[in-house]
């Protein structure tokens, strides 16, 4: 919950002659404190709830609560804290059965996803409150690659209909129809059973017949990498063998935090649109899992944005000793702090190994400049007094002024130095893409989004600008300002953080790919007699 683990629940389902039993045992911690020791749903094989009884504690006090199922009514005694209550609900012939926060119960919703018609509905009964209708409003298929085995999984769409406050929700079943992830968006919940919560795992969106799986050779640890190529491409010839037409390449480089290599946020897989446009368009791909994220080795906790850019001069590298890569046409792309990252890496790298450089939705200050920026927009959102307000920002210039001094950290709470106090964060406070823009001579390419309130536009695309067509060596530069788009690039309203999760269209707008591929092909000199065409 609001991405804090809070515990586990260990569930079995049983099919038998005389209906499904879905048994369970669990602890979440605070907010929720809740120990389950039992916990006993039984339908019959058609489906209709015939008892629930469950037994444990919620917030330290015994908890009782047994249900019968009969004759359209749910009847339900309690026992909390030596108090006896009953309640008496209507309830439908079929309805599952869903109690607050046990949810081994949402494997009976699993297994009645399974062949619903899509749109379509179920009524849920939330024990012992009332009965709500679950509206089913889409459905598709997805893999799920986890450590041992990929998982054929089944992604529903779902809205409760709480009265007067409607909740988007997301089931996730297996081919047997077991529940395999839930997920509230808005509230920041996500129910995931083990093996698919797993950090090795991922969800493998938008593949292609063609994508190939590696393992890119990084400083003591590899990276997992998806390369996506056009339809049309053949496959990579033998070694020592040259190829008809050698393909560029696109490097895509993800933004801030413990980010696959889809980079999904918000469940929007940015980079697996991405790639599959790119790709279509006649460019070879590689997206990868940062280092300590999914089937990624190394360790995420001490590095900079430096060793980001080591990683990605890796990935250069690797790509050089492909033969259906022409090695003097490879492009990087980074996105929010992935272009910083991106410029730290052509600025290493220079032109002979990496040719261009695409900057999507990057800041153009410090990153002390934008942490306080966005910092500013949200209290001016909270709408709080202007004491309250002038005091988070004294506090928050004072926790970076001692993150990058390494003195200064009396009187700020420790809570505030465990969080901040970080290599990670000392090298995002102190860079400066302006100064690392100047030892840049790959022609860059500036693409924001009108709606962004992460790295607000124009500001932060002009700054970027003006640095890049500063430059003595290399001042080719421009602009693109997508309007109506947030910072993933997809269609909005706000902009705002809180507003992704609702989104309802979680497509990168085409309007990105207008402005990168004929750019790309431009920089990379993809012509009438080159690949790409």
């Amino acid at each position: 919950m609001q991405g804090r683990l809070l515990g586990s629940e260990q569930v079995t389902v049983t099919a038998g002659a005389d209906g499904w039993i879905i048994r369970g045992t669990g602890r979440l911690a605070a907010p929720v404190d809740l120990s389950t020791t039992r916990f006993e749903m039984r339908y019959d094989r058609e489906w209709r709830p015939l008892s629930l009884e469950v037994e444990g504690t919620l917030r330290g006090r015994p908890l009782i609560m047994r249900t019968a199922f009969a004759g359209g009514s749910a009847t339900t005694d309690i026992t909390q804290a030596g108090q006896q209550t009953r309640k008496v609900d209507a309830v439908s012939a079929d309805p599952v059965v869903l109690p607050n926060m046990f949810f081994c119960a949402y494997e009976a919703l699993a297994l009645r996803l399974r062949g619903i018609a899509v749109p379509g509905e179920l009524k849920a009964y939330i024990a012992a409150q009332l009965e709500i209708p679950i509206r089913v409003t889409a459905s598709g298929s997805e893999r799920i690659q986890t450590a041992g085995r990929a998982v054929s999984a089944t992604r529903y769409e779902l809205t409760l209909e709480n009265p007067g406050s409607p909740v988007q929700a997301e089931v996730w079943t297996d081919s047997d129809g077991r529940l395999l992830r839930f997920r509230v968006p808005a509230q920041g919940l996500e129910v995931a059973r083990e093996d698919v919560a797993a950090v090795s795992s991922r969800v493998e969106t938008l593949g292609r017949a063609n994508d190939e799986q590696v393992r890119v050779p990084a400083a003591g640890f590899t990276l997992a990498a998806t390369i996506s190529k056009p339809a049309s491409a053949p496959k990579p010839p033998a070694p020592g063998k040259a190829p008809a037409d050698k393909l560029p390449a696109v490097i895509l480089i993800a933004g801030s935090g413990p980010v696959d290599r889809d980079e999904t946020v918000a469940g929007i897989p940015v980079f697996a649109q991405l790639a599959n446009s790119l790709a279509d368009a006649g460019f070879l791909v590689v997206r990868y899992d940062k280092r300590g994220v999914g089937q990624s080795g190394g360790r995420d906790e001490s590095a900079t944005i430096q060793d980001y850019a080591d990683d990605v001069r890796a990935v250069v590298e690797f790509l050089r000793k492909r033969n259906d890569v022409d090695r003097h046409r490879v492009a990087v792309a980074g996105h929010s702090e992935g272009g910083l990252v991106a410029l730290q890496a052509a600025a290493n790298a220079g032109t002979k190994r990496v040719a261009a450089v695409a900057l999507l939705a990057t800041p153009g200050t410090t990153g002390g400049e934008l942490v306080l920026e966005q910092q500013r927009y949200v209290l001016d959102k909270l709408k709080l007094p202007d004491e309250e307000k002038a005091s988070r920002i004294d506090l928050q210039q004072r926790i970076q002024a001692a993150v990058v001094g390494g003195t200064g950290w009396e009187g700020i709470p420790e809570v505030y130095r465990k969080q901040a106090d970080t290599l990670w964060f000392r090298s995002l406070l102190t860079f400066d893409p302006r100064k690392v823009m100047n030892k840049v001579e790959q022609p860059v390419v500036i693409v924001q989004a009108g709606r962004d309130r992460q790295v607000p536009s124009p500001r932060h695309g002009q700054l970027l600008l003006d640095a890049a067509m500063g430059r003595k060596k290399q001042p080719d530069a421009s602009l693109v300002t997508i309007d109506g788009v947030n910072h993933l690039f997809v269609p909005a309203e706000s902009g705002d953080v809180d507003e992704y999760a609702l989104l309802q269209d979680k497509r990168v707008s085409p309007k990105v790919m207008d402005a990168l591929v004929p750019w790309l092909r431009s920089k990379l000199h993809v012509g009438a007699a080159g690949a790409g065409r």
